[in-house]
């Protein structure tokens, strides 16, 4: 009878494969599909909204429980406007209705009215100063500021139509208009570091 081969304890203890395998799962964002500047583009949008929410937070919670003249500020509005403004008006246009509906549906707005007030000044603060201006600190916040002052007033007055104020607050109105238009000063220079990210989508 042939003998049996003895096999050779060293091969026995051979692992099945010498490299392993890769883990099988991805991240979410990875499963998105998402090249590296649509996810800077996407981060991009999520910050400018959370200045939108974070502004509603605080003028809901801190900034109503302090009045001036019997005024205090509009800091929604405040973001929206000057985002548009600051990121152009093809991009701005579509930030405004969406921020502006939101702003609506989480039940701070004066009213549905708002939606249509912040989307076409928005965008018309951005076409002007797309038009007669560069960019920059300064034309970014004086349009951004004649689209706030026409939005107050706008609103006042659809308030007086509608018989919800009267004419004795519109100086109330005129001090939020300016308390307001205060505010951008400081906020501007976030949104313009937030504008940059994902480098220039568009030029002038």
């Amino acid at each position: 009878m042939a003998q049996k081969r003895k096999r050779n304890p060293a091969r026995r203890r051979r692992p099945r494969y010498e490299f392993k395998p890769d883990v099988q799962g991805s991240s979410f964002l990875k499963k998105l599909w998402l090249t590296q500047l649509q996810r800077k583009y996407l981060l991009r949008w999520i910050l400018f909204g959370s200045i939108c929410v974070f502004g509603l937070v605080l003028q809901d919670v801190i900034m109503s429980r302090f009045t001036f003249l019997g005024a205090t500020t509009d800091l929604v509005p405040c973001a929206i406007l000057l985002i548009s403004v600051a990121i152009g008006s093809e991009q701005g246009s579509l930030f405004a209705l969406v921020a502006s509906s939101l702003y609506y549906f989480a039940g701070s707005a004066p009213g549905p009215y708002s939606i249509a007030y912040l989307s076409i000044l928005g965008i018309g603060g951005a076409m002007f100063r797309e038009n007669f201006w560069r960019r920059g600190f300064a034309s970014d916040v004086l349009c951004a500021a004649i689209a706030l002052a026409a939005y107050e007033f706008t609103v006042f007055g659809t308030g007086l139509f509608l018989g919800l104020t009267t004419w004795y607050r519109l100086g109330v109105f005129l001090v939020t208009t300016v308390m307001t238009i205060a505010v951008m000063i400081p906020l501007y220079p976030l949104v313009s570091k937030i504008d940059a990210i994902g480098g220039e989508t568009w030029k002038e």
